[in-house]
């Protein structure tokens, strides 16, 4: 009997210990760092988030180099040629496949925009082309507006703008 009414005094005690407030243990409280981790101020903010009264576009398109021309060719035959041709001639892949025809850009209504057109349909679309505002950045827009202006060139170009040191590599 003794022994009983010891056990019931330990399940007793247990019982009444284990019923703590949880109030009282450890917690985070809201925006308390975890202890040992530090933050560094300021605090950057999330990579391109745009603040208030920030312009929504790049100032404007960068200086022409042959490293421009580069990344622009390289980035039209990744997002614009499977639609527009490496040519430019609005007959690409996808076209030849059933899609509606882009227009060609050595039309003269293209030659004559102004880069910002292009510049905005790469951003935000047009007709039935979606916006690449997600998939390619505002460096690499003005890449490919600046390669769409050599390619509108290089369609009207005769043997006679390439200088004559050059002409002999040409075939």
């Amino acid at each position: 009997m003794r022994w009983r009414s010891s056990t019931a005094l330990v399940i007793v005690s247990m019982s009444v210990a284990a019923c703590d407030n949880m109030a009282n243990q450890p917690k985070l409280n809201p925006y308390e760092l975890p202890f040992g981790s530090q933050i560094n101020w300021p605090v950057r903010p999330v990579p391109h988030t745009i603040a208030r009264g920030d312009p929504l576009n790049p100032p404007g398109p960068p200086p022409v180099s042959m490293a421009l021309l580069e990344r622009g060719q390289q980035r039209f035959d990744i997002y614009c040629s499977p639609c527009h041709s490496r040519l430019g001639d609005g007959n690409g892949m996808i076209v030849q496949r059933g899609f509606p025809h882009p227009p060609s850009y050595q039309s003269d209504a293209l030659r004559n925009a102004p880069n910002q057109l292009f510049y905005d349909v790469i951003t935000h679309g047009y007709g039935v082309m979606y916006s690449y505002a997600d998939r390619v950045s505002p460096a690499d827009r003005w890449a490919i507006v600046a390669y769409i202006r050599a390619l509108q060139a290089s369609a009207s170009a005769s043997l006679s703008d390439v200088p004559a040191e050059k002409r002999s590599s040409l075939q």
